[in-house]
């Protein structure tokens, strides 16, 4: 499953002429993204866990026990990837409840809710997210 890809499948939010940026809809709507997409998540790492212990076969083959350590070692990172994107989402959520949903942690403009349908725990405006991303290349070289 992609990180990303789950919560493609929501009705866009558009918004009503003069209606304030992060309403009380406009909350509401990626509240049910976020949930969605946790859900989602969480529904993984439970069917991994369930096949693991399912497929817990021991081969005497070592070629095939070497592929199933590989297989098992590549799923347990997806997972793990997965479990800091929950723990993402579940920040992301605590930043609606707080009201700072929206808005961006550097600067304070609003992010945008293009951009927050497209990656909804973003916390950065396009801007900033950029100058961030030129600043990591920088350090890199």
């Amino acid at each position: 499953m992609s990180l990303d890809a789950p919560h493609k499948h929501f009705v866009p939010y558009v918004p009503k002429p003069g209606e304030e940026f992060m309403s009380s809809e406009q909350l509401a709507h990626f509240r049910g993204i976020l949930e969605t997409l946790k859900n989602q998540l969480m529904g993984g790492i439970e069917r991994t866990v369930h096949t693991m212990q399912d497929e817990a076969t021991v081969f005497a083959d070592p070629n095939d026990r070497a592929s199933q350590e590989t297989d098992i070692a590549i799923e347990l990172r997806n997972r793990d990837r997965e479990r800091k994107l929950i723990k993402k989402i579940e920040e992301t959520i605590d930043r609606i409840e707080s009201g700072d949903y929206g808005y961006c942690t550097a600067c304070g403009v609003e992010i945008g809710i293009k951009r927050l349908e497209a990656r909804p725990t973003a916390t950065l405006c396009i801007d900033c997210k950029t100058l961030e991303e030129v600043r990591e290349k920088q350090i890199a070289k």
